[in-house]
């Protein structure tokens, strides 16, 4: 009688885990789909609508960092840019230590021209982290549009000599050496973006009217 009881606990008990795990496994595969619907979408251009797909992971609890940090992104390429500001500064607020959640926030404010906010953020980020490489590119985005040129220079200059094989480092520091007066320097950096990206239509044009060598 009692193995009797105990077999049907035994089935009753594992018919219930199958269940459990079939629930998990159903929702995994419905949260898989969601996401593989998210990124087709954006390949799209779709990003509104790529949105769309993951807003529901950004309210849910546990709050999933990552849907938030990608529905910023989103945001931010559909142009809704007060709505992927809001999504980054959540993300930020859940994990104040996230690069990701800052570095993310300089874009929208910088599509706001808010420079020197984005700037801000920037400095930021290259307090705990001091070459990350997007962080250095944000912040001489902000000091051109700030035109903050001798800063801008320096700079460059620190931070070419750490990413020399760079032609975007490059062309910010010739520039800023052209908006300061040392033309030299920005023929050099020219030069240089030239032979990376020979095509490149600013470094051609500069080159084709001031370097005057054979």
């Amino acid at each position: 009688m009692v193995r009797k009881a105990m077999n049907h606990l035994f089935h009753k008990t594992n018919n219930k885990l199958i269940v459990i795990f079939l629930a998990i496994f159903i929702t995994s595969n419905v949260n898989a789909d969601e996401w593989s619907d998210s990124y087709r979408l954006e390949t799209e251009g779709k990003f509104t609508a790529a949105a769309s797909v993951i807003k529901p992971f950004t309210t849910q609890k546990p709050i999933n960092e990552f849907a938030l940090l990608r529905h910023g992104w989103l945001n931010y390429s559909a142009r809704n840019y007060n709505d992927a500001i809001e999504d980054y500064q959540q993300a930020l607020s859940l994990n104040p230590n996230s690069l990701d959640a800052r570095l993310g926030l300089t874009l929208p404010l910088m599509a706001q021209g808010r420079w020197r906010e984005a700037a801000l953020h920037a400095t930021k980020i290259l307090k705990i982290a001091p070459w990350q490489y997007h962080a250095h590119i944000r912040l001489m985005a902000c000091e051109e549009a700030m035109t903050q040129w001798d800063t801008m220079a320096k700079h460059a200059t620190k931070v070419a000599e750490r990413y020399p094989g760079d032609a975007t480092i490059q062309v910010y520091l010739a520039r800023a050496s052209l908006s300061i007066g040392k033309p030299k320097i920005a023929l050099v950096a020219y030069r240089r973006v030239k032979q990376m990206v020979p095509n490149h239509i600013e470094s051609t044009r500069f080159l084709e009217v001031n370097d005057k060598k054979d």
